[in-house]
């Protein structure tokens, strides 16, 4: 059997973070996510689904997110029932989170509860921007132009490298 939840959505409210009598953490929020299509006038709809999450991740997820965060959950779906006060049976559907991501950066998030532009997933905020073409964040000798001679000599060792020689290969060496 399959039982497996993935939703990407923005918390309705802040996490309630409970305590069991046992000392286990517990919280539970609702995720809204968007549907695919739009209604009728035009307008997009959402579902919202209530979560669950225990122990460390619940306290972690209550200490990092907000209501309006941008989150990745994956669980599984699970019912549950209970008689409430009045006697009646009250039956209860929630993903039970294993693993959360945070989608946003704590500046996009709170941008996004301000009602400041979000950035979509194309754009980064605050990006460090390159002071020149030439600049190479892995440090290759070849691409930078003020590479010295004790970096020469490690090219020389380097069979990668490209010395502008052709490669030497035979047809035995190849395994096809």
């Amino acid at each position: 059997m399959i039982n497996r939840t993935i939703l990407v959505g923005r918390l309705t409210r802040d996490p309630e973070l409970r305590y069991t009598t046992s000392g286990a953490a517990v919280a539970t929020f609702t995720v809204a996510v968007n549907r695919q299509f739009t209604n009728q006038q035009g307008e997009r709809e959402a579902d919202f689904i209530s979560c669950v999450i225990w122990r460390k991740a619940a306290e972690n997820f209550s200490n990092f997110t907000h209501k309006g965060s941008l989150v990745g959950v994956d669980g599984r779906i699970q019912t549950r029932n209970y008689e409430n006060q009045q006697g009646q049976r009250v039956y209860v559907t929630e993903v039970v989170v294993e693993n959360f991501s945070l989608l946003e950066t704590k500046a996009q998030s709170q941008n996004h509860n301000n009602g400041a532009p979000s950035f979509d997933n194309n754009q980064q905020a605050n990006a460090p921007q390159s002071s020149s073409a030439n600049d190479n964040p892995f440090g290759n000798a070849n691409d930078n132009a003020n590479a010295g001679s004790s970096s020469a000599n490690s090219n020389a060792n380097d069979p990668f490298a490209n010395n502008g020689e052709p490669i030497d290969i035979s047809d035995d060496d190849l395994p096809f």
